[in-house]
């Protein structure tokens, strides 16, 4: 028997009544999540063209993104995050960390999201490591997750559909954008980013 576990969670006509409904709906959530998850579509590698043409449609929506991205000290792209579920859905893509140029590894993200959704979606998602020192606490961690081990401050255009690159302060940033756009009203909160391999 497991220490400090009491011995009811044990006896399966008593389980439902020891674990509490919070506890259950977590299960529930995360049980959901990752069966959603699993059955997203899965790249064994992140092609370079894919990069390149996630890198080329980002200077192409947003002015002002290529000076920014150049000043940065990392940029991890991740070229098709899915999401895909009913009700209760996951996320999930791969992608690559870009430091002076230079693809150093591979990383996937994974989150659960909870509202309506139907069918499989999918967008990009760029994240700039503007400082040497976001770039350092990033590489260290394992299993970064958005919110907890460090924020992302996700960038609106201006009216005139750039970005001033002079008033970005925060360590870290993130764009969020398909087909249509640059997309503002979504969150990366509890993303959970983890390192696939190095090169």
């Amino acid at each position: 028997m497991t220490a400090g576990i009491a011995p009811a969670l044990f006896n399966p006509g008593d389980t439902m009544r020891t674990i509490t409904r919070r506890k259950a709906l977590i299960l529930g959530l995360t049980s959901t999540a990752a069966a959603t998850i699993g059955a997203v579509p899965r790249a064994e590698a992140v092609p370079e063209y894919a990069i390149d043409a996630t890198l080329r449609d980002f200077y192409w929506r947003v002015r002002g993104s290529h000076a920014l991205v150049t000043r940065a000290a990392g940029v991890l792209v991740f070229p098709r995050v899915y999401k895909a579920g009913i009700g209760i859905g996951g996320e999930y893509g791969e992608g690559v960390l870009l430091v002076r140029g230079r693809s150093i590894a591979t990383y996937n993200c994974v989150s659960a999201s909870v509202g309506f959704q139907l069918g499989a979606q999918a967008r990009s998602v760029i994240i700039l490591f503007m400082t040497e020192e976001a770039l350092a606490r990033f590489d260290r961690t394992d299993g970064w997750k958005v919110g907890v081990d460090g924020s992302v401050a996700l960038i609106t255009v201006g009216a005139g559909g750039s970005i001033d690159t002079d008033r970005i302060a925060n360590p870290v940033v993130g764009f969020i954008f398909d087909n249509k756009g640059l997309m503002y009203n979504l969150t990366l909160e509890g993303t959970k980013i983890s390192r696939i391999s190095r090169w």
